[in-house]
């Protein structure tokens, strides 16, 4: 007689992530593609993000980001594919993990980049010009930077701050000097934080990652607190800068600073404990960081209305 029990899943098993998603889309991340809310930073910073024209072109911005950025997570997951098949969760993505093969992998990244770089230019040509941008850095980057120190920090930091800067240019904006040394620190920090969580969760197997090979521990840390105080720094004096008053007597963009300084304080600690390798995740996890950055967004929104 067999039993009817189901076979015992097997440790591979058990850590790959569950998900009904195709694997040509997985690819993509679209879990990452949050990142791309960036590109409202400076509609909103402007008081222009509830202008139907602004919102429609930032919207855009946003789409055609997703498509070059998921055409770089391709390119990026082809060349690593290698050290990927070593990395405790990055063997489960689906080029490394057999899922997808190498030559789908690539028709998707140049339809995707294609795609992204051609409705930027029908909403702006500075928004293709920011696309290309990010395209021929990341790609460089991928290709030949990777794992020289420093330079990565800044090349995918960069990624960060052009995202941000795609709101500006889709939208007709001008960033203020305050706005690009937010959007520059912040970006610093994020990816500094992302290399020290990824130290620390690696622990003694960091070495086999290149791109932290000839990084220390005291080094990634001095990198994003250095970076943390400046975002705080930049922001604080736009806010007391912009303070103007709205009724009550009440300073709203000087109101901000207190939800925004504990959210960073929030993520440092999670960077601190080697949780902040994913920016996403925390971002969709971390209650403590959704509702200041709640209380934050509304402070915000109510200054530059009034």
């Amino acid at each position: 007689m067999t039993s009817s029990n189901p076979a015992p899943r097997t440790a591979d098993e058990l850590d790959r992530p569950r998900t009904f998603l195709p694997a040509w889309l997985r690819a993509m991340r679209p879990k990452q593609w949050t990142k791309n809310v960036l590109v409202f930073s400076a509609p909103l910073a402007a008081g222009a993000i509830l202008d139907p024209g602004v919102a429609w072109r930032a919207a855009v911005a946003f789409v055609v980001f997703a498509l070059v950025s998921s055409a770089i997570y391709l390119v990026n997951d082809i060349h690593d594919v290698a050290e990927d098949r070593l990395h405790p969760r990055k063997r489960f993505r689906p080029i490394a993990a057999g899922e997808l093969s190498i030559p789908t992998g690539w028709v998707f990244a140049v339809l995707t980049a294609v795609a992204g770089v051609v409705i930027g230019w029908l909403i702006s040509p500075l928004l293709a010009a920011t696309l290309v941008a990010y395209l021929l850095l990341q790609i460089i980057y991928s290709m030949l930077l990777k794992h020289l120190p420093i330079i990565d920090l800044a090349i995918v930091s960069s990624g960060f701050l052009l995202r941000a800067i795609a709101g500006g240019v889709a939208t007709g904006i001008d960033l203020s000097q305050w706005f690009l040394l937010v959007a520059s620190f912040g970006s610093l920090f994020m990816v500094a934080g992302k290399r020290y969580s990824e130290f620390v969760a690696l622990g003694a197997e960091a070495g086999t990652r290149k791109s932290l090979a000839r990084y220390s521990d005291s080094y990634l840390r001095f990198a994003w607190t250095l970076a943390g105080v400046c975002v705080v720094m930049s922001y604080s004096l736009w806010a007391f800068e912009h303070r103007g008053d709205g009724p009550g007597g009440v300073q709203w963009t000087a109101l901000s600073i207190a939800p925004f300084t504990l959210a960073m304080l929030q993520y440092a600690m999670r960077i601190d404990t080697g949780t902040a390798g994913e920016p996403e995740d925390i971002v969709m996890r971390d209650r403590v960081l959704q509702v200041l950055g709640g209380i934050w967004l509304i402070l915000i929104v109510v200054a530059v209305m009034l």
